[in-house]
């Protein structure tokens, strides 16, 4: 999938969902980032960097793959595909790439 198609199906995925109250990005080192503003509603989700309180970094086939429930987030995380560094936030928007 393109960066494009990846960022729409978040954004839909995300939909009015106004409990995220957070911005997130997903860092896809040279293959780019989705950036997801979750403290308007509805969220508002772009491709792109910027600053964000919660940043994951992960390789962009991996993301496709999680998206998809074939990679288990927490598995990734404790085998280093995927890092964080905000926990909790990372919890909040797992909970819709499922």
């Amino acid at each position: 999938m393109t960066l494009d198609e990846l960022t729409q199906g978040l954004r839909e995925r995300l939909g009015d969902n106004p409990n995220l109250g957070a911005t997130v990005k997903f860092d896809f080192g040279a293959d780019g980032a989705i950036h997801v503003d979750g403290t308007v509603n509805p969220p508002v989700v772009s491709t792109g960097g910027g600053d964000a309180q919660c940043n994951l970094i992960l390789s962009k086939d991996d993301f496709e793959t999680m998206a998809k429930g074939g990679l288990d987030p927490t598995m990734a995380y404790m085998t280093g595909r995927l890092k964080v560094d905000d926990i909790a936030t990372a919890m909040k928007i797992g909970a819709f790439l499922r």
